[in-house]
């Protein structure tokens, strides 16, 4: 049985991205989000048609300023009152939940794809999705970045220009290149 590259992204497993049916959601993608982006806040409301019918799921009163991007939106998960400001980047080749009331600053970035180590593992086009949890009531500070497989709990703060690259738990405060634990003043 053939496994289409979809497929394997969403198990997990090392995939093709320069692929066709990729392609065609990622073009969906943009569509939505360039609708988002164009119309005025007014006729946008908290997130556009487009982009809240592709989203995996939106919450009430959650927010999505402009500009905003993700690179699929079905893997996308705004629980409640949630809002990201603008600039957000999310590349959500994995699932991407975000609880609700969590604040995400201008310019956050949430990456879940991997690229292979080997040179010629990335020209082939191999990446692998991990997915990405913030809890409820967290504050992502302002061009934070948060790479894959990371889960932040509920609570939690990360530090404006922070680069997180392993889980943080609940209630913790954490900040720097590579985000370390703070205590709080």
């Amino acid at each position: 049985m053939t496994t289409s590259e979809r497929m394997k992204m969403a198990a997990g497993e090392w995939y093709i991205c320069i692929d066709d049916e990729l392609e065609d959601l990622r073009v969906a993608a943009r569509d939505a989000v360039f609708e988002h982006n164009s119309l005025t806040p007014r006729q946008r409301g908290n997130i556009a048609p487009a982009l809240r019918a592709l989203l995996g799921g939106a919450g009430e009163g959650a927010r999505i300023e402009a500009p905003f991007h993700c690179a699929y939106g079905f893997n996308l998960f705004l629980g409640d009152g949630v809002f990201l400001n603008a600039g957000c980047t999310i590349l959500d080749t994995a699932p991407v939940h975000i609880g609700k009331g969590t604040l995400l600053g201008p310019n956050v970035q949430i990456y879940c794809a991997e690229h292979h180590r080997e040179a010629s593992g990335r020209l082939a086009g191999l990446e692998i999705a991990r997915a990405v949890t913030i809890g409820d009531s967290a504050w992502i500070g302002g061009s934070a970045v948060i790479l894959a497989g990371v889960s932040i709990g509920e609570g939690a703060i990360v530090g404006a220009g922070a680069v997180v690259t392993r889980d943080v738990a609940a209630n913790t405060t954490v900040v720097g290149n590579p985000a370390r634990v703070v205590t709080r003043g």
